[in-house]
């Protein structure tokens, strides 16, 4: 049986995985799949692939786009999640802040360089109109339990992080959200090794036939959204809002959503420079 490590953030975007893997339909093709969880995000999982830890990822646009140009031998396989990511802007609860305009300056916390809570809060700041050098500071805190301790203790003022996820701890108390800030383009892709694609396009093609035949039916899913307030403990009515703007897609990013990318990416100094769509992607 062919062993494939796959990669993604421990969050209810990535359950059509989960349920896959347990109802072991990757096995009936003789594909052992293994998940593993990034809480760090996606810095961890670029590095990951790097070290060739995992063969895929489940990943941020933004995150991949900017490690592949940086030297990363991997390809954009597909889209997953069409819609934009909601970044929700967080202070501690007992924070001074009360909004966006008195974060200019301060410390935002993130999990990693190049990761997406990093590359989101330039983007926030250019949306704001902040000066790019002078108002930006960062602290690392790896993932979501350091932003919590980062913003409790005083060592980094705000975080941006899916305003889902982080929705429990405003919920009790930890973390205010006092705004957000959408990705401008599809928020998670498909990643994949280049040598892996070249030694087992078959497999890879089995296994992205099996999460697409579920994330096509994602949402009538029998009590998905009760499944969802369950696993990741989530009020009902969170997930059921969740649901209904949460689009999934089975097809490859397009070739105009990858030069806005790049275009946004290279206008804050994220990029050297902007590369061609088949430098970044594989069409299989």
């Amino acid at each position: 049986m062919k062993k494939v490590n796959i990669g993604g953030v421990p969050e209810h975007f990535n359950l059509a995985w989960y349920l896959t893997l347990k109802n072991g339909d990757y096995k009936k093709e003789g594909i052992n799949l293994r998940w593993h969880d990034y809480a760090g995000g996606t810095g961890a999982m670029c590095k990951a692939l790097r070290n060739k830890d995992i063969d895929i990822a489940v990943i941020l646009t933004e995150g991949i786009i900017k490690d592949i140009i940086a030297g990363n031998p991997s390809k954009i396989v597909q889209t997953f999640v069409q819609t934009p990511l909601n970044w929700g802007i967080h202070v501690a609860h007992n924070s001074p802040y009360k909004t966006i305009e008195d974060l200019k300056g301060t410390k935002a916390a993130i999990s990693r360089y190049g990761s997406g809570s990093h590359l989101m809060a330039y983007i926030h700041a250019e949306n704001n109109k902040w000066n790019l050098e002078k108002d930006l500071d960062f602290e690392i805190i790896k993932n979501l339990e350091g932003a919590v301790e980062g913003l409790t203790t005083g060592k980094a003022d705000y975080f941006l992080w899916e305003k889902f996820t982080t929705k429990p701890l405003v919920d009790d108390g930890i973390f205010r959200r006092i705004g957000n800030c959408p990705s401008p383009w599809p928020c998670f892709v498909i990643a994949v090794r280049e040598d892996f694609i070249d030694s087992n396009k078959e497999d890879l093609e089995t296994i992205l036939e099996i999460i697409n035949n579920t994330t096509s039916e994602f949402k009538e899913i029998p009590s998905i959204d009760k499944t969802i307030s369950n696993r990741y403990e989530q009020q009902l009515e969170d997930v059921q809002e969740w649901l209904s703007i949460t689009e999934w897609s089975q097809n490859l990013i397009d070739k105009q959503t990858i030069m806005n990318v790049q275009k946004q990416l290279y206008a804050l100094n994220i990029i050297p420079e902007i590369v061609n769509y088949n430098t970044l992607t594989y069409e299989l």
